[in-house]
C-alpha cells in the first residue's frame, strides 16, 4: 500500500492543478457540503457522516466541519469527542479577510502558516491529525507604513505563540517617494512553544505506571529574530526582493538566512512565485523550527521500549554548523491550476530533507475533483521521499460528479492518532491510515 500510495502521489503531482490552502466561497456565496461514507481506520471499518458547510458574508467567512465515525456496533468512535477541543473544532474556522489583505483574522484550524520569510516558522500546521484538532488564532495587519503578524497555535493545551512586527521606515520620512529603497522593510519576531513537553530532553517511561517521568526540561523553546527586506523591483508585473534574516534560539544556537524572492504576475495568464535561500546554521540550531509537523515532532514516547524522542533533544544534540539550501516554487496558469513545492537540504546532515507539496484541481465546470497534499521531514535520500512512515503526512481525494450536486470520491490519508498514557496525557502520535469511499452532496448558493 505504501508503494502504491507513493506512485499515486507522483502521478497526482504531475497533473495540472488548482490549489489554494485557504479556498473560501466568494463574497455573499456559500457551499452546503455533507456526505456519508465508510472510513477504514487502520483496517477497521467505521461508518462516517459528515457536514461541512461554508458561508461568506462580504469579508467574513464561517466554515464548519462535523465528522461522526461509528463502528459496526453503532458506537461513536472515542477519539472523535474525548476533549473539549474536539467539540470546539466543529467550527473549522471563522475569518475576516484573506491572507495578505490589509486585515486578516482567523480562528480555528490553521493550515500552513508562515511568519515573515519563514526562517523561524514555515508552513506551521496546528492540526496535522484528525483525532487531536486544535483551535488557534491568526491576526495579521498591514497598515502600509508598519504592520504585525501573529499566531496562537492552540489555547488548550497551550501551544505555539508567535508575533512579528515590521516597519517600512522610509515611508515615515520625506524619502517615501524614492524608488526601490522606499519600500525597505525591517522586522522583529518572537516565537515560543508553551506546550508542557516543548523542552523535554531527558526522562524515563515507567511501565508499571504507564507514565513518563521528565528528568530534564529546558522549559519553553523560544526564538527571537530580526529581518530586513529590500524590493529591488516592484511593478504591476514583476517583484524581486532581497532579504536577510537572523534567528536565535534562546539558550541554544543561531542562524542566518539570505535569499531572493521573485514574483511574476501576467494578469490571469501566468503567475510564478519562487524563493531561493541559503541558510547558515550554527550548532544547536534548527532552521524553520516550527514546521508543518512540529506538533508531531515535539515529543514522542515509545512505550514498548521505554524510550522517547523530542525536538528539543534533537536540537540539543546538534554539535556542528549545518549550512544548507531552501527553495520553493508556485506556478499558476490561466487561474486554472497551480502547483506548489518546497524543499530543504542541509550540507552535512543526511537526514535534513524537508518536502512540502500541494495540488488540487476542481474547476467549477468540470465533472471531476482531484486534491492532494504531502509533507515529509527528515528525508535521507531520494528513495526516502515518498516512503510513508512516522515522518509523513498525506491527503488525496479523487472524485467524479455523476450529476451536478453529487460527488462520488475515494479519500486516502496518512495521518496520526494520539497515544495516551495512564493519566490521559498524550505521550506520542502514531501513524494512522484512513481510506474512505465517500458520497457527498455539494450545493453552492448565493444570498
Amino acid at each position: 500500500m505504501k508503494t502504491l500510495s507513493a506512485l499515486f502521489l507522483i502521478v497526482v503531482f504531475s497533473l495540472p492543478s488548482f490549489a489554494q490552502w485557504d479556498k473560501y466561497p466568494r463574497p455573499d456565496e456559500g457551499n452546503f457540503n455533507g456526505g456519508m461514507g465508510i472510513n477504514w481506520i487502520d483496517g477497521k471499518p467505521h461508518y462516517r457522516v459528515s457536514f461541512r458547510p461554508e458561508i461568506s458574508f462580504s469579508q467574513v467567512g464561517i466554515g464548519l466541519d462535523l465528522n461522526l465515525d461509528f463502528d459496526p456496533e453503532g458506537k461513536l468512535r472515542t477519539e472523535n469527542f474525548n476533549e473539549a477541543s474536539d467539540y470546539l473544532s466543529i467550527i473549522r474556522y471563522i475569518r475576516y479577510g484573506l491572507k495578505n489583505d490589509p486585515v486578516f483574522i482567523k480562528v480555528g484550524a490553521l493550515d500552513y502558516y508562515t511568519l515573515g520569510h519563514g526562517s523561524i516558522m514555515q508552513h506551521f500546521n496546528n492540526s496535522p491529525t484528525y483525532d487531536n484538532r486544535r483551535i488557534g488564532l491568526v491576526v495579521d495587519m498591514d497598515l502600509g507604513k508598519f504592520g504585525i503578524e501573529s499566531i496562537m497555535g492552540s489555547f488548550s493545551p497551550a501551544g505555539v505563540f508567535g508575533v512579528r512586527g515590521y516597519v517600512r521606515p522610509l515611508q515615515l520620512t520625506s524619502a517615501s517617494d524614492i524608488p526601490i529603497i522606499s519600500n525597505l522593510e525591517v522586522g522583529a519576531s518572537y516565537v515560543t512553544d508553551l506546550n508542557e513537553d516543548a523542552g523535554v530532553i531527558a526522562g524515563n517511561y515507567i511501565h508499571a505506571d504507564e507514565e513518563f517521568k521528565v528528568t530534564s526540561d529546558t522549559g519553553a523553546i523560544s526564538i527571537v529574530g530580526f529581518d530586513i527586506g529590500l524590493p529591488l523591483l516592484n511593478s504591476s508585473v514583476t517583484d524581486i526582493t532581497l532579504y536577510a534574516d537572523y534567528s536565535k534560539i534562546i539558550n541554544f544556537g543561531s542562524g542566518v538566512a539570505t535569499g531572493v524572492m521573485f514574483d511574476f504576475n501576467l494578469s490571469t495568464l501566468l503567475n510564478i512565485s519562487a524563493k531561493l535561500e541559503r541558510r547558515f546554521n550554527s550548532g544547536k540550531y534548527i532552521p524553520a523550527y516550527f514546521n508543518s509537523l512540529h506538533e508531531i515532532e515535539r515529543f514522542k514516547v515509545d512505550s514498548s521500549k521505554g524510550t522517547f524522542v523530542s525536538k528539543a533533544l534533537a536540537l540539543n544534540s546538534i554539535t556542528e554548523n549545518m549550512n544548507g539550501f531552501y527553495g520553493d516554487l508556485l506556478v499558476r496558469v490561466l487561474n486554472l491550476f497551480d502547483i506548489y513545492g518546497s524543499y530543504q537540504r542541509l550540507d552535512k546532515e543526511s537526514k535534513s530533507g524537508i518536502l512540502n507539496l500541494r495540488t488540487a484541481i476542481e474547476p467549477e465546470s468540470a465533472p471531476f475533483v482531484l486534491r492532494a497534499g504531502y509533507d515529509k521531514i527528515n528525508i535521507q535520500s531520494e528513495k526516502d521521499l515518498f516512503k510513508l512512515d512516522d515522518r509523513s503526512y498525506l491527503f488525496t481525494e479523487v472524485g467524479y460528479k455523476p450529476v451536478e450536486y453529487i460527488l462520488v470520491s475515494i479519500v486516502y490519508s496518512w495521518t496520526y492518532t494520539p497515544v495516551r498514557g495512564n493519566d490521559d496525557r498524550i505521550i506520542a502520535f502514531e501513524p494512522q491510515k484512513r481510506i474512505e469511499p465517500r458520497v457527498s452532496f455539494i450545493y453552492p448558493f448565493k444570498f
